[in-house]
């Protein structure tokens, strides 16, 4: 998790530094040269978040964000979101022929189909019941650095949540994955699942119903192996049942395709060598990544060219 220096944003007067390259191509070069490097060190289960905004250059928008994805796809990398950070404010623009600039970017990488991924964990983070989607709502932070695009603990949270495991074999390197399980409950806060749940009362529903209407979904194919015989086809009593449901429960039976999970345990590779998941920052800055991530129990490593920045994040 990253925010690299936006490219002719501030020049930080190290002969090293990321961010002066004389044209936008050079710059997502250069950003392509830091994922090549990162990807000696990430796990192969591990993910890439990178907080990256756009730049004015000859009156027009660089586009910087789709350059660096451009590059990053040619090595090799799986975007998996550009996630929007959509700001509740910020700094005053002068311009008065476009509007004010108020996102900016988090791209999601990977380099394998089995990366992994907690939506069970982001969910809990958020307070949220479903899906919550790709587009963050965060406000910009302040802090004594006076960095130009504050970086809110908040972006840093919710990346590592989502794609840092708690605990990681040291021998294997597997991380320690959710088992789910669904449940029959609704989320009571909203009125059709409370109008469900009363119908699901009044029609003397059993707890098999229910699981019916899971297995069935919204259509005649079935979700659940467990409720399955034969591939793609549910058993005659769980048609039977999830149909039983229906009647009772008319339109308000797609309110049981979609109930809860629950947490019933962790995957466990077998080696008994449990470390805690590892975050790492190459850009740290004033360290709020490296804050968030022992925040939320996890490791972390940091690192900056520029000394002061991290001197004021201590």
């Amino acid at each position: 998790m990253t925010s690299p220096p936006y490219w002719r944003k501030r020049d930080y007067g190290h002969p090293d530094q990321i961010g002066q390259e004389p044209t936008p191509e050079k710059f997502a070069a250069a950003i392509g040269d830091c994922l090549a490097e990162w990807s000696r060190v990430l796990r192969p289960t591990g993910s890439v978040f990178l907080n990256i905004g756009d730049t004015y250059g000859k009156r027009g928008l660089s586009g910087i964000p789709w350059r660096i994805e451009t590059v990053a796809a040619a090595a090799g990398w799986t975007l998996r979101n550009r996630i929007v950070w959509a700001k509740t404010s910020g700094m005053p623009d002068p311009a008065r022929n476009r509007l004010a600039n108020r996102h900016e970017f988090v791209l999601h990488l990977v380099r394998r189909a089995d990366y992994f991924y907690d939506l069970a964990g982001y969910r809990d983070l958020l307070g949220a019941n479903a899906n919550p989607g790709d587009v963050w709502l965060i406000e910009p932070e302040r802090n004594r650095s006076a960095h130009l695009a504050p970086f809110p603990a908040g972006i840093a949270r919710r990346a590592i949540v989502l794609a840092c495991p708690t605990m990681v074999c040291r021998d294997c390197g597997q991380p320690s994955r959710r088992i789910e399980e669904r449940t029959t409950d609704l989320d009571e806060s909203r009125p059709q699942a409370r109008r469900a749940m009363a119908l699901a009362q009044q029609g003397g529903l059993t707890d098999a119903h229910l699981r019916a209407v899971a297995a069935t979904g919204l259509t005649d194919t079935g979700k659940s192996a467990s409720f399955q015989n034969g591939t793609g086809c549910n058993a005659a009593d769980v048609q039977r049942l999830a149909a039983e449901a229906k009647t009772v429960l008319g339109g308000y039976f797609r309110e049981y395709a979609n109930t809860k999970r629950v947490t019933v345990g962790w995957t466990d590779c077998g080696h008994g060598a449990l470390a805690r998941g590892r975050v790492l920052d190459p850009f740290a800055g004033t360290g709020t990544t490296l804050r968030a991530a022992k925040e939320l129990g996890r490791d972390a490593v940091g690192f900056d060219l520029n000394p002061a920045p991290a001197r004021i994040g201590t």
